[in-house]
């Protein structure tokens, strides 16, 4: 491990807000990693890891404790116990993207759809990322972490991480801490071996992403190429003269709400049910049996509903800038919040409290942000 003089968060985060913290240590190797959070821990500073800077928000003061950038890298191939797959574990600090293009040149199938997501691999299973009905605790078997109550290792099953829609035992969410306060050290995810024909997509949400009208297997590289150009479309991807690309990507989570609330809202508002509709069993035990069968009744289950449609059915549209801010929403997408030159964390702040606003007053929701919050308010 090496202790480094701190760098602006500023320059190690795509929405570009932050100064320098107190302390900044770069972890080359998983027992660099250990060591340093076994130090930092010891002293009972204030913390946080670092990876790509995709998805942190940070306010203006110095951070006032260390920051540990993760820099740890490596794919290992080993075998898996299911015919037809193969098991990659990954080291947490490896580039996710990376990752996604060797598992697609090497015909391995589960994660082609979320090409183009920045960040780090360890950072995919804390908020279970996704792209187009495509979420990585399809394929993710188990993590090594560390944790912060007993600084001991452990392998931990993807079961036991409670992944849900963009979140986790380990995420902390705005307002509150996280039930686990974990590391994670690398990644196993479990993927189809396919080769370069490809496979047929099934998930409803990708398919519509990639236009695909019938069943006939497709290439993993050509998804991987169209997902891609789709998010670049979008200011998904970052790039340093694109001003509609310095942000953290999606601000606001798509809500999760009732079936009952979802009907309040108008019905062209997107929305996809966030558990798939099964038929469901009934089982009567033959002692018991009188010739009647009840009649099943539906579980109601959660909706998730666009938070880009809410924000923009409520009046604000891309490009959307408060006055004298250098903050902006993306000219290409309602949901990225952007840094259009010199935008202070105060500023984005500003512009994400009045986006909640106006979307609560029009459509009694309020959207909660994505991204890490560090030293910020909304």
């Amino acid at each position: 491990m090496a202790a480094i003089d701190p760098i602006r968060l500023a320059e190690l985060t795509t929405l570009q807000t932050g100064a320098a913290p107190e302390r900044m240590v770069d972890a080359e190797t998983t027992e660099e990693l250990i060591a340093t959070l076994r130090e930092t821990w010891g002293r009972g500073d204030d913390w946080f890891v670092l990876g790509g800077g995709s998805n942190l928000f940070a306010g203006d003061l110095p951070f006032d404790g260390t920051v540990v950038r993760i820099r740890t890298s490596g794919i290992e191939r080993l075998p898996s116990p299911h015919p037809g797959r193969v098991r990659l574990r990954v080291q947490a600090g490896h580039d996710w993207d990376a990752l996604v293009a060797y598992a697609v040149e090497h015909g391995l199938a589960g994660i082609e759809g979320m090409s183009g997501i920045p960040g780090t691999v360890g950072a995919a299973p804390v908020q279970n990322v996704g792209a187009y009905g495509q979420e990585i605790q399809e394929t993710l078997v188990e993590v090594d972490l560390i944790d912060e109550d007993t600084a001991e290792v452990s392998t931990v099953s993807a079961a036991d991480l409670g992944l849900g829609f963009r979140t986790s035992v380990l995420k902390h969410h705005y307002g509150s801490v996280p039930q686990r306060r974990a590391v994670i050290l690398s990644v196993t995810l479990d993927l189809a071996e396919v080769g370069e024909g490809g496979r047929v997509v099934r998930g409803e949400q990708l398919r519509r992403a990639l236009g695909l009208v019938d069943d006939a297997p497709v290439p993993l590289a050509w998804v991987r190429e169209r997902i891609r150009e789709t998010r670049a479309a979008k200011g998904m991807i970052f790039d340093p003269a694109d001003p509609d690309t310095h942000g953290a990507g999606s601000f606001f989570q798509n809500a999760i709400v009732s079936e009952a609330f979802a009907r309040t809202l108008p019905p062209e508002c997107p929305r996809w049910p966030v558990a798939p509709d099964l038929d469901t069993v009934t089982v009567i035990p033959l002692e018991s049996y009188d010739g009647y069968i009840p009649v099943s009744r539906r579980k109601s289950s959660d909706v998730k509903v666009s938070a880009a449609w809410l924000i923009e059915h409520s009046g604000i549209r891309k490009g959307f800038k408060l006055p004298r801010s250098r903050a902006g929403i993306s000219t290409k997408h309602a949901l990225a919040l952007t840094n259009r030159g010199g935008a202070t964390a105060g500023e984005i702040a500003e512009l994400a409290r009045f986006i909640q606003s106006r979307v609560h007053a029009e459509f009694g929701l309020l959207l909660q942000p994505e991204p890490v919050l560090v030293d910020v308010e909304l």
